[in-house]
């Protein structure tokens, strides 16, 4: 067992430094939760204009001016382009505008905090465009990709994350800590091996039982696992690498770190710019995208994500392999001493050595 590192001092002084230490530890976690949803806006989000019209022009123009930076304009000939770009996760959604409507079509599947912003921004220009024409103009919302009937508002899928984040991290726990698997490949196998079968559980809960996850159950059920192997995998090395102190290492990452900054709830460009990048480069992030892809857009836009996925699943493997390898390492020098001290050649050697001693 590691030694505490406050045992040398007296107790108040322990007192002192936990006094010191523990509240800011648990004001930073609360920052690093809260400070990115109350920094919540769009920025530079990918949306579509449909048609090549006046019309068109000046929706672009009127949602550039209106909301500088807010919006990354794609502009597509048809509605047939804007719903492909939709479905292929390109665009969060796209206006069609001509002088009697506009038609707004959205993805709550997406993130439905988007899908709720821009279905405001539609209604703020259906009433700029009514002020200019007779009659007024309708706003017509359109989901092309809707989320769960059983989660409309896509709360239990973000609900999950956290326990999902924590799961990762339990099993790590369990397989290199608890049960301590050795060599490492035996580690490694145990570690798909529970992430796999925990993924179908939580397929069978969300899927089955909630109905939050519709869709293709094989992508479902591996993008759980990737995501679960890849933060047990990720913890796992770590303590391999540090002890103990390395599941705490790994812990923070992911926990507080990874799902905060994964914006599930909203969206990575919802999130302050560097935030939003880099919580997408984590494994809680990259996993409720690969996720969502999965479930609801029939794998379109899930190749960076897994990739990411993949990436961190690879670090976790070698961080194992190189931790049990210096483990292999110092108890080989350890039995290669005792073996040394005990042949009867040391044992000359000693007794020459401690009888010259003597002599002079």
């Amino acid at each position: 067992m590691p030694k505490n590192p406050l045992v040398h001092h007296p107790p108040w002084r322990q007192l002192l430094i936990l006094s010191v230490i523990a509240p800011l530890i648990v004001g930073l976690a609360v920052l690093a939760f809260t400070w990115p949803a109350s920094r919540t806006e769009a920025r530079s989000l990918p949306v579509g204009v449909v048609g090549t019209g006046v019309a068109a022009q000046k929706a672009a123009e009127g949602l550039t001016s209106t909301r500088p930076g807010a919006f990354d304009l794609h502009l597509y000939a048809s509605d047939a382009e804007a719903r492909s770009a939709i479905e292929h996760r390109e665009v969060y959604g796209a206006f069609e505008v001509s002088s009697r409507h506009i038609v707004f079509l959205t993805a709550s599947a997406a993130s439905p905090a988007v899908a709720q912003l821009l279905t405001s921004a539609a209604g703020a220009m259906a009433g700029q465009l009514s002020s200019t024409t007779q009659p007024a103009a309708e706003s017509v919302v359109q989901d092309v990709v809707p989320t769960s009937s059983d989660d409309p508002r896509g709360s239990t899928f973000a609900a999950a994350m956290t326990p999902l984040v924590l799961g990762g991290v339990i099993l790590a726990v369990m397989v290199a800590v608890l049960v301590g698997f050795k060599p490492a490949v035996r580690e490694i196998v145990a570690l798909a091996v529970v992430s796999c079968m925990a993924g179908a559980c939580v397929h069978l809960v969300a899927q089955d039982y909630i109905g939050a996850l519709p869709g293709n159950r094989i992508g479902t059920w591996a993008s759980l696992s990737l995501m679960l192997f890849a933060i047990s995998s990720f913890v796992a090395g770590m303590a391999a690498l540090l002890g103990p102190a390395g599941v705490a290492v790994g812990a923070i990452l992911m926990v507080f770190v990874g799902n905060p900054f994964a914006g599930v709830s909203s969206a990575p460009e919802l999130m302050p710019s560097v935030i939003g990048q880099l919580g997408q480069l984590m494994p809680p992030g990259a996993g409720a995208n690969l996720l969502r892809s999965a479930a609801y857009f029939n794998g379109h836009g899930a190749a960076q994500h897994a990739v990411v996925l993949g990436v961190w699943s690879v670090v976790g493997i070698a961080a194992i392999l190189e931790g049990h390898r210096r483990v292999a390492h110092r108890h080989n020098a350890r039995h290669s001493n005792d073996l040394l001290a005990d042949s009867p050649l040391y044992e000359a050697l000693t007794d020459v050595t401690a009888d010259s001693g003597v002599r002079t």
